[in-house]
């Protein structure tokens, strides 16, 4: 058996070319991708730089624990004046102008017994903790582990994707050799078992030069994701083995699994109906097939359905929108060949060439649907991926500006409020509050600190569903509809409400409104006399007219228009991450395309030398060839368009349901570049290899 699969692959390597890369590829960007992620799991063990002199450090209290949860506060206590002095007849106190925390050079059970519980001691690396560092580094460890973890997600989905329709299609250009040895005596085990053996052998090959290729990219992905800000200037990959592993193994399972569906098939072939079948395209849709693309689309339906019904807010997540197309991108791909006749009989092809195109695409089934497969995925990813982004910051946007009747913000840390004449002007400060969800769980929002509660309703203009902002005081808050309709009861517009303020107090506030959720920002308010540390970073004016904004600079903060400020902005980081993951796929598509119309067009010799004796000129024959592939492409297109069309619906009805604005924002853009891109290597590999088949 493996004498008849390597006698198989060296007669057809051809064939095996564009999967052998394509996994290779994969394996080398699962072993890289797999390096990092090995890097981020803990930040680097640095010495103390705060006070690196101190053998003791003292914090204030910076946590608040409820049971057995513990969040940190928003405003951290500092070391208070008594507990210094205690602390200097200790041992000598270093401080660095920040009340925070300071160093003790004292025995540290000594300290401990003074302290107790106002505040926390460190010794050793703990004393770490009262630098800065520490926060940073796990939050941009926690930022190039989201965007690994995705795109290894994606490259491991995007891999088996293109692995499998490579070897279905070169599974069904061999019909003719399958009929052929089972009538040569041939069982059907034995036909799987070559195929399968082959697909080992070229899975094994080209998962050893994956790993290879990974050694080698991984400090090159490192460095551009420490160039494009992605990750910390510190940051470097680590020894590890696990990666090489789990890259080699997937590799493996990935190439043998693509062929298993492809042999299964080969093996049930009878002789008779192989060569009955060999030059014409029917039964491309078993039953199997059909029942598991349909399940696929009837599941993601269904789980975005679900999502709309219980948590809207959830389609808004990143990594809610990244992942949810795969099952409607993997049903319709699967589905494919029942939908390439109808899409490509609907798309207009005037004239008698483009009667041929049309009616030639939709005859060769498994041909067009090899090549729309790796099209849906790229514009399906494109569209659902940046569309999603798009909306989700459009929305934002949206939601902020029409939020504020203010003419201008001022943005900037300690802003000092002023006085204009004819203008309304309402500060508020960033501050946080703690609210029970349950009888154990205590959730962290974030919330905003109201200078002015009257100047603040004259201004803002809040999505409220019950109560009135105007009843803000120093004894209620506003909240939104997530903590209204928590774990512990529905909480209605003047009820009590037990809650802990940004520095740990806990309080009892009345509820004065309740706001729809909208994007996540909607709330909650309070009084500045609830955050008492916080300081002014917003400050909302509408000017009278003709009134010049230089007026605002002695705020000592930024001054843009409103809708500037409200513009929506996606993150540099957020679209670098989604282009990486997008380039994976557009580079898996061209390799795909590559590799199957190459294989397509070689076996269609007869056929084009039938039309120059038919009286075709080379020109005319070429131009078939282009348009038959770029209608296939185009069908691809239009599959893609259609997943990603369902996609961002989903977006947008979540957004009304959320009361929130309804912009959906389409990357015509990009999609239209990546479709071009695809067109290009499309149309090139097939008269590259026509030209030479047509001879």
């Amino acid at each position: 058996m493996l004498t008849l699969a390597l006698s198989g692959l060296r007669g057809r390597w051809t064939a095996f070319v564009g999967s052998f890369v394509a996994l290779a590829l994969g394996v080398g960007l699962l072993a890289a991708m797999g390096l990092g992620l090995a890097s981020t799991f803990d930040a680097p063990e640095r010495a103390p730089q705060r006070f690196a002199a101190s053998p003791v450090v003292v914090i204030g209290t910076d946590t608040l624990t409820v049971g057995r949860v513990s969040h940190e506060l928003f405003h951290p206590h500092p070391v208070d004046t008594a507990l210094l002095r205690e602390l200097r007849a200790l041992g000598e106190v270093a401080t660095d102008g920040r009340p925070d925390a300071v160093g003790v050079d004292a025995d540290p059970e000594a300290v401990r017994r003074v302290v107790g519980d106002r505040g926390r001691v460190l010794t050793g690396v703990e004393r770490r903790q009262a630098d800065p560092e520490p926060e940073r580094d796990a939050e941009a460890l926690v930022t190039v582990n989201a965007l690994l973890g995705t795109a290894g997600g994606v490259t491991a989905f995007v891999s088996v994707f293109v692995v499998a329709s490579t070897f279905a299609f070169a599974v069904a250009l061999r019909r003719r050799e399958f009929g052929l040895l089972r009538t040569a005596g041939a069982t059907p085990g034995q036909v799987r078992r070559a195929l399968l053996a082959e697909a080992a052998l070229v899975g094994a090959a080209a998962s050893a030069a994956g790993c290879a290729l990974g050694a080698w990219g991984a400090p090159e992905l490192a460095r551009v994701l420490v160039d494009g800000g992605l990750a910390p200037e510190w940051f470097t990959l680590r020894d590890a083995a696990w990666p090489y592993h789990v890259a080699f193994w997937t590799g493996l399972t990935v190439a043998v699994t693509g062929a298993w569906a492809a042999a299964r098939r080969a093996g049930r072939t009878g002789p008779v109906e192989a060569l009955r079948e060999a030059d014409v395209d029917s039964g491309v849709l078993p039953l199997g097939r059909r029942l598991l693309g349909t399940a696929l689309l009837l599941t993601g339906a269904a789980l975005l359905g679900w999502t709309l019904l219980t948590d809207p807010s959830d389609l808004l997540k990143r990594k809610t929108y990244t992942t949810q197309p795969m099952l409607l991108i993997t049903g319709v791909a699967l589905l494919a060949p029942l939908l390439v006749r109808p899409v490509a009989r609907a798309l207009p092809l005037p004239g008698a060439t483009g009667m041929l195109i049309r009616e030639n695409t939709a005859a060769g089934l498994r041909r067009t649907a090899a090549v729309a497969a790796p099209v849906l995925v790229t514009v399906a990813l494109a569209g659902s991926l940046l569309g999603s982004a798009g909306t989700v910051s459009a929305a934002g946007a949206a939601e902020a500006r029409r939020q504020t009747a203010a003419t201008h913000v001022v943005t900037g840390e300690d802003l000092r409020p002023v006085s204009v004449p004819g203008a309304a002007l309402s500060a508020t400060a960033s501050t946080g509050v703690y609210v029970r969800d349950g009888e154990t769980a205590v959730v962290r929002y974030e919330a905003r600190a109201v200078t002015d509660p009257a100047a603040f309703a004259g201004l803002a203009r809040l999505p409220v569903l019950a109560g009135d902002i105007r009843d803000l005081n120093d004894g209620s808050i506003v909240i939104s509809q997530e903590i209204a309709h928590s774990e512990s009861g529905r909480r209605a517009v003047g009820d009590r409400l037990d809650v802990w303020l940004g520095d740990g107090r806990p309080v009892t506030l009345r509820i004065a409104a309740v706001l729809a959720t909208g994007t996540g920002d909607n709330g909650p308010y309070v009084t500045a006399a609830h955050a008492r540390a916080a300081t002014v970073d917003r400050i909302d004016v509408r000017l009278p007219p003709g009134t010049d904004p230089a007026v605002l600079g002695a705020t000592g903060g930024t001054v843009t228009t409103a809708g500037a400020w409200a513009a929506p902005a996606t993150g540099p980081q957020t679209r670098l991450g989604l282009l990486v993951v997008l380039g994976i796929a557009l580079l898996y598509t061209a390799i795909s395309l590559a590799n199957t119309l190459v294989m397509a067009t070689s076996v269609r010799g007869r056929e084009l030398r039938s039309l120059r004796l038919a009286g075709a000129t080379r020109p005319q024959i070429m131009a078939v060839v282009a348009g038959e592939t770029l209608l296939a492409v185009g069908v691809g297109a239009v599959l893609g368009a259609a997943v990603a069309a369902v996609d961002l619906a989903g977006l947008g009805a979540a957004l009304a349901s959320l009361s929130a604005p309804v912009t959906i924002s389409v990357p015509w853009a990009t999609v239209g570049a990546a479709l071009g891109g695809c067109a290009l290597v499309a149309v090139v590999s097939a008269l590259l290899c026509a030209a030479r088949t047509g001879r």
